[in-house]
């Protein structure tokens, strides 16, 4: 009984070592050649947007609100004077630079103390 058992066990082995399950070339999924490959290998690297570094309410000399979002390597920070109002974006060149934008924003300082200049209004000194 135990030989009858065996023989086919022993042809299930023979004929399985017989497969081959690496195949010797890659398997082509799909023949659609990518139409932008080269220029995607040419690209250079990618520059993730900066992390937020603090996001801080400052009451200024005026008794006015300003809300401003500090983003890592210190050369960008989003203001906004309302809560809900809408954001203005201020940028330098390189870290320790003024934070500038069109209309003439400007701002220096870090996440405790600031010097804020509005379009229309003087420069004013605010903190968190």
């Amino acid at each position: 009984m135990k030989s009858h058992l065996l023989l086919p066990a022993a042809a299930a082995l023979i004929a399985l070592s017989a497969c081959n399950s690496q195949p010797s070339k890659p398997e082509i999924v799909d023949t659609n050649p990518d139409p932008m490959a080269a220029e995607l290998a040419n690209k250079g690297a990618v520059e993730l947007p900066p992390a937020i570094k603090a996001d801080k309410t400052f009451r200024c000399k005026d008794n006015s609100l300003v809300y401003v979002t500090f983003f890592q390597g210190d050369k960008q920070a989003i203001v906004k004077t309302k809560q809900d109002g809408s954001p203005t974006t201020l940028k330098a060149e390189k870290a320790g630079d003024p934070l500038v934008a069109d209309g003439g924003w400007k701002l220096t300082g870090d996440p405790s103390h600031i010097t804020l200049t509005q379009p229309g209004k003087g420069e004013q000194a605010c903190k968190a």
